[in-house]
């Protein structure tokens, strides 16, 4: 019987063991599928920007951001933040289309938004960006340079409409695009002055795509863009027959259907003066 009961014992404290080890929660890593750009500091806290590829460049992008303790090391999951891109130039400083800061869904210390950078650094001219933040009624701020190369295609297009507005439009979707009908996304922004430029409603983007290298030839069944309630983003359907190189033509209408900027291609008109580029 004793030899018995010590197996009974033995057995139950195994399996105690185990299901203690199986309820073990393992911690999330909420950067997983980033990839770090770079890490920004001040007295208190570092500041870990991240991106889908670890890199930041001309037109628009996602960014995501954690806030770490120097002293415990620990992730901050309170904060209310706000950012200030700024683009250092030889005779004025200017910033550019930005998204509130907010806290990503189903994570703790992950926030995110977007950026658009309009123009690209170069030898005499940078970007900085500035992050102000609360933490529990505590006022933080710190300002670093970031690297913002130019994209390898036109991602983003500056302009003036016939209203004498300045306009920013950038190409979200597709950053992968496929030969199929590709889902197609922009943002439209206007610039109210040096730092404010606020998205813009109720208009409609007009697309038509070539292929330059192949008779300027377009493709059927595309949709023009319009506004969403959800993003405020303009979305629409770009179809791609064929890989290589494709000129996205533009026009911008106002919400009285008026045509602000850009040109209808056809046999006396090759492209628009407002146009993105794609090349897969």
């Amino acid at each position: 019987m004793k030899f018995i009961r010590a197996i009974t014992i033995l057995c139950l404290a195994i399996f105690t063991s185990c299901s203690t080890d199986s309820d073990e929660i393992t911690p999330v890593n909420e950067v997983a599928d980033l990839v770090k750009i770079q890490t920004m500091e001040n007295d208190t806290h570092l500041v870990e920007l991240y991106s889908i590829d670890g890199q930041l460049e001309q037109g628009y992008n996602k960014v995501s951001l954690r806030i770490k303790n120097k002293i415990g090391q620990k992730f901050v999951s309170d904060a209310t933040l706000e950012w200030k891109p700024i683009m250092h130039m030889e005779a004025t400083q200017h910033s550019c289309p930005v998204s509130e800061v907010t806290k990503k869904p189903g994570t703790e210390s992950l926030y995110e938004g977007f950026i658009v950078f309009q123009m690209a650094e170069n030898q005499t001219e940078y970007w900085t960006l500035t992050l102000n933040y609360a933490i529990n009624g505590v006022d933080y701020t710190l300002t670093e340079t970031i690297n913002v190369p130019a994209s390898t295609r036109r991602k983003v297009t500056v302009f003036t409409g016939t209203d004498d507005v300045k306009y920013i439009l950038a190409l979200i979707d597709p950053s992968e695009p496929k030969v199929a009908t590709n889902d197609m996304s922009v943002g439209v922004f206007k610039m109210e002055n040096m730092m404010t430029f606020p998205i813009v409603n109720s208009y409609k983007v007009k697309i038509d795509p070539r292929m330059p290298s192949m008779g300027n030839h377009s493709s059927p069944n595309n949709v023009d863009l319009t506004q969403s309630s959800a993003d405020k983003f303009y979305h629409g359907k770009l179809n791609l027959t064929m890989t290589g190189y494709w000129k996205i033509n533009l026009q911008l209408e106002n919400a009285l259907g008026e045509v602000i900027k850009g040109e209808p291609v056809g046999d006396t008109n090759e492209a628009s003066s407002i146009f993105l580029e794609l090349e897969f």
